[in-house]
């Protein structure tokens, strides 16, 4: 039972961080942009890092982060790994191909690279800076992309928060919903790590405080394709009028 409550807690989490990320840019604008090649390109090393478990039985004890093993290249190369069985492997693909396109659209690719590597390295040097030395024993941390994929959502809610509060629109139900969607993303986060120890919440935390850092010094917003392109069609040239001189 407390393995059902942790994923489906863990699931409301993305789903609540998610939602948030299709608000900030726009549903109805996904399939007119581009193709995000960063999100391909981290979806394809995960997907890499699958293969190679299963053709290198040897892959998880050399790759993984297991604090009993050393080797520098861990912190990275576990990212990749994923050791939650089929359905939590299937599941931190899915997600991480959604969140880092999603990212990509509104970061842009160098942003979205340097804030899931920050989601790799950063919680760590977190824990650190408040007594946290130890590493941890729980094996579902050994290997995994949710940890990153967590931390780079919550930057977009952390962005979707911070442009509702200076649109200075008047308080109405769907800016009540995007502040709510977009807080409720550390509130959550808190609760089901105090509740349940479990690391997605920090995490979301720590990406939600970046993402807010972030933002603010950027101040980025989402790009929207230009309505001609929304409706899958080409910009209309301006016609060409002849004019007709009387003999």
């Amino acid at each position: 039972m407390g393995g059902l409550l942790f994923n489906v807690t863990t699931a409301a989490l993305m789903m609540l961080m998610l939602n948030g990320g299709l608000t900030l840019l726009g549903q109805d604008t996904l399939r007119a942009r581009r193709v995000p090649w960063a999100a391909v390109g981290l979806t394809s090393l995960a997907v890499a890092g699958v293969i190679t478990q299963l053709c290198w039985s040897g892959a998880m004890d050399a790759l993984d982060s297991d604090p009993a093993r050393s080797g520098w290249w861990r912190t990275l190369t576990s990212t990749f790994m994923q050791n939650g069985g089929p359905l939590g492997g299937a599941w931190n693909l899915a997600t991480l191909a959604v969140i880092a396109a999603l990212a990509n659209w509104f970061w842009g690719a160098p942003l979205t690279l340097g804030l899931f590597l920050a989601g790799i390295l950063l919680p760590g040097y977190v824990d650190a800076l408040f007594g946290e030395h130890g590493h941890s024993t729980d094996p579902r941390n050994f290997a995994g992309s949710s940890g990153a994929t967590y931390f780079l959502a919550a930057t977009l809610s952390a962005a979707l928060l911070l442009r509702t509060l200076r649109t200075g629109r008047r308080p109405g139900r769907e800016h009540l919903k995007e502040i709510l969607l977009a807080a409720g993303v550390p509130v959550l986060g808190l609760a089901v790590w105090f509740a349940q120890s479990n690391g997605h919440g920090l995490v979301s935390v720590y990406g939600f405080a970046l993402g807010c850092a972030v933002h603010a010094l950027t101040r980025r917003t989402p790009d929207r394709p230009a309505p001609d392109a929304r409706a899958g069609g080409l910009p209309n040239r301006p016609r060409r009028h002849s004019i007709h001189v009387a003999d």
